[in-house]
């Protein structure tokens, strides 16, 4: 076992004795909880008493018990993983667990804005060693609660699913038994982990606890709240970027319209708010419809009159973490084919150097051939399933909010500046999200309907469509690339230079693979700033350098006369016996651990004249993924027969629920690299619906999907979005074989063949 600090002290360790149910609440300090809200299973009794109190960690006096899970959960499975992690280290049976979600507490979530926070595939990694000092202190209090009722040595007490055990004397108790006297044992300064050999939770697939209320239609998402005398509301943004809100024409008119109570403008920032980095917000100022019924304030929105004007050119700056940024916003109305062609132009300027390996120039001035390709993706709209929505009742100087958010540490500050209450005195609950991906970091809509109760007085649900949604942004940016590589007369590597970037941002990691394994390299980079909102998109800005990295790996192996996985190989061998400069983020061998099992369980260099086979493997989020995905063709249409993935993440918490987040993820990056499209003109969104936004089908969507997870010890890493970026070279690379054809310009569909 490892010994372990407990860290938090015994200040901040809460711990409530509730004599009256025989009770105990344990909780740190990072951890919350709430009002219990759903029933356990079938079969599982309630103890006589919850108790009304914030804690972490419930155990009544019939051995049931409570965990609560911090992070919002938006099908990413941490609800059901971190409560996962807690029981076993308790040494609880999984059974007799019921998992509750928390509502947002910075006060018990220390390391605001992060506390609590869905994104970046950093759930289960940075909760991995508080939540398990969380189970196994309880544990250890159980235990000294046993010993001192029993009159002997604590060492002697072994516990099992969540039975306390004395093997001398023949006595047990079940952890309800002890749960009372357990609240009076002082924290322990420190615990012992278990060994991952030792795990019978960790490591076990377990259901989503969520499942069954999924499947039967329980109310638990955000657009399913129905709070009584609640008012619909529904915001109109204006048809363009470039443009605001001047002013309201027919609002008298609107008013007297069946069922409508308000109609009004509103501003989501106060003048001189300093905004944060996930602030963003495509439109601050919004023409607003108030009524009964949400088709009552449909009919009356679609009436609605507003006056447009066009922005004006804006400088500010932005809080990021602490950091100040400086962020230009142009004015005008913009277009893509503009866009695309600053792009371009910028690429034959000399770029803003990020690292440069050796002597680049020289290599490529000496080189017998050079190959260069180009590669660009669109803006992308997310496209939740659910759109956005937020509940709001804001009552005097006290506000409780309710919905769907990956970030409320980010935006609670925001709320409580543009409502002009105190911080804490709003109340932040945290529904189950129809899908994040990025999109709702940015809860700009929460402040929107918290904005709407105040001026009404009243609870208020705001309720984007799908065509707000899509065309209010917040977009994965658009994005270029260029590869260039020098060989020798002998085909061998010289030089690798890699100029990227986009708008609003570049796209380059300079420090990522295959920076580290070549002795001359140049990684230069641009930006055009734009004033269409863009922001994170499903592993942001890997989502498109995976795609061009790996595309022109294939393509250079090719002009080398090399395997494809045998040259990434060789490349990382170099990276790993000889790297290249100090500043590689990547562990050369976990990566090359990937490849070397993707081409195991994939079967690869077998031959078959019907099946065509592209390889991509990639770093991000501290974890590693290899796919081989193969193809056929039918009536001049790909066909994706088969993935074969293999993912290092580390220590795998629940086996199935990892597998549906690979199956996701690359079924997610195919449809996004066949399909996937935003254009503007003047401004405008071309698309604003899933009529005109192509998605994946069913029928479209891989007939298999084989995961494979490397077998090791190392702690968690990420696992939510490290399965998309590679699919966009996979796909390449076998549309390649299958064609003949490279493609460099997402999305695919349109390069030269027939997708319908």
């Amino acid at each position: 076992m490892t010994l372990i600090k407990t860290k938090q002290g015994r200040r901040s360790f809460i711990k409530v004795s509730a004599l009256s149910g025989g009770g105990l609440m344990l909780g740190f300090n990072w951890l919350a909880s709430c009002q219990p809200s759903v029933k356990p299973e079938a079969g599982l009794q309630l103890p006589d008493e919850w108790f009304d109190i914030n804690a972490y960690l419930k155990i009544g006096n019939n051995g049931v018990v409570t965990i609560f899970s911090p992070n919002p959960e938006f099908g990413q499975n941490v609800k059901t993983s971190m409560p996962m992690i807690v029981a076993e280290e308790l040494e609880v049976d999984w059974k007799n667990v019921m998992v509750e979600q928390a509502l947002y507490s910075p006060e018990k979530f220390p390391g605001a804005p992060f506390g609590q926070f869905s994104g970046g595939s950093r759930g289960i990694m940075s909760k991995w060693e508080p939540l398990r000092v969380a189970g196994a202190s309880a544990k250890q209090m159980l235990k000294e609660a046993a010993a001192q009722t029993w009159e002997v040595p604590v060492e002697e007490i072994t516990t099992e699913a969540g039975v306390l055990h004395h093997e001398t004397s023949g006595k047990s108790a079940s952890y309800g038994e002890m749960a009372a006297a357990a609240a009076q044992i002082p924290v322990p300064e420190e615990v012992e982990l278990k060994e991952p050999k030792d795990y019978k939770i960790i490591g076990h697939s377990k259901k989503n606890v969520d499942g069954l209320d999924i499947v039967t239609g329980k109310p638990m998402f955000g657009m399913d709240n129905q709070t009584e005398g609640a008012l619909v509301a529904m915001a109109v943004h204006p048809p363009a970027f470039g443009l605001t809100l001047k002013a309201i024409g027919n609002a008298d008119e609107i008013k007297a319209m069946p069922g409508i109570k308000d109609v009004f403008g509103i501003k989501a920032y106060k003048e001189g708010f300093k905004r944060g980095y996930f602030d963003t917000n495509a439109f601050p100022e919004l023409a607003v419809v108030v009524g009964n019924t949400t088709w009552e304030v449909m009919q009356a929105r679609k009436a609605l009159v507003a006056e447009w004007q066009p922005i004006e050119s804006s400088d500010s700056v932005i809080d990021r973490f602490g950091a100040d940024i400086n962020v230009h916003t142009p004015a005008g109305l913009e277009n893509t084919v503009d866009h695309n062609q600053q792009m371009e132009a910028l690429m034959d300027k000399p770029g803003k150097v990020v690292r440069r390996d050796g002597d680049p120039e020289s290599a490529f001035k000496n080189a017998a051939k050079v190959i260069e390709s180009n590669y660009s993706a669109p803006y992308l709209a997310h496209n939740c399933m659910e759109p956005m929505n937020f509940f709001a009742h804001v009552k005097g100087d006290k506000a409780f909010v309710s919905g769907p958010l990956q970030a409320p540490g980010l935006i609670e500050p925001t709320l409580a500046h543009s409502l002009g209450i105190p911080e804490q005195n709003i109340e932040t609950e945290m529904t189950r999200m129809g899908g994040g991906f990025g999109r709702r970091a940015y809860s700009h809509y929460m402040v929107e309907a918290a904005l709407i109760s105040q001026q009404v007085n009243a609870p208020v649900k705001l309720i984007y469509t799908r065509e707000d949604d899509m065309t209010n942004g917040i977009y994965r940016p658009t994005y270029r690339a260029r590869y260039r590589a020098a060989l020798d007369e002998n085909n061998q590597l010289l030089a690798l230079h890699v100029k990227a970037g986009g708008v609003p941002e570049s796209p380059l990691f300079a420090n990522r693979f295959p920076a580290g394994s070549i002795d001359n390299y140049l990684a230069e980079e641009f930006a055009i700033d734009s004033n269409i909102t863009t922001g994170a998109f499903r592993a942001p800005r890997s989502n498109f350098m995976a795609g061009a990295e790996q595309s022109f790996l294939d393509e250079l192996a090719e002009a080398m006369g090399k395997d494809p996985i045998e040259f990434r190989l060789e490349l990382l061998k170099r990276a790993q016996e000889n790297p290249v400069g100090k500043t590689n983020d990547y562990d050369a061998s976990r990566y090359a651990g990937v490849l070397e099992l993707v081409r195991e369980k994939s079967g690869w260099g077998r031959n078959d004249a019907s099946m065509h086979r592209g390889v991509s493997a990639y770093f991000c989020h501290n974890s590693y993924v290899a796919h081989v995905l193969d193809l056929t063709m039918e009536n001049g249409k790909p066909v994706v027969e088969k993935v074969t993935c293999a993912i290092d993440c580390g220590i795998v918490v629940n086996p199935d629920a990892a597998t549906n987040m690979a199956e996701g993820g690359i079924t997610d990056g195919i449809g996004n690299a066949l399909y996937g499209e935003m254009t503007f003109k003047d401004g405008v969104p071309q698309k604003n619906n899933f009529h005109q936004y192509r998605m994946i089908r069913m029928s479209e969507a891989p007939k298999a999907v084989d995961v494979h997870f490397v077998q090791n010890e190392i702690n968690p890493t990420g696992l939510g979005e490290p399965p998309f970026p590679p699919v966009f070279g996979a796909l390449a690379n076998a549309m390649h074989k299958a064609t003949g054809t490279r493609y460099y310009h997402q999305p695919f569909l349109g390069e030269g063949i027939s997708l319908g």
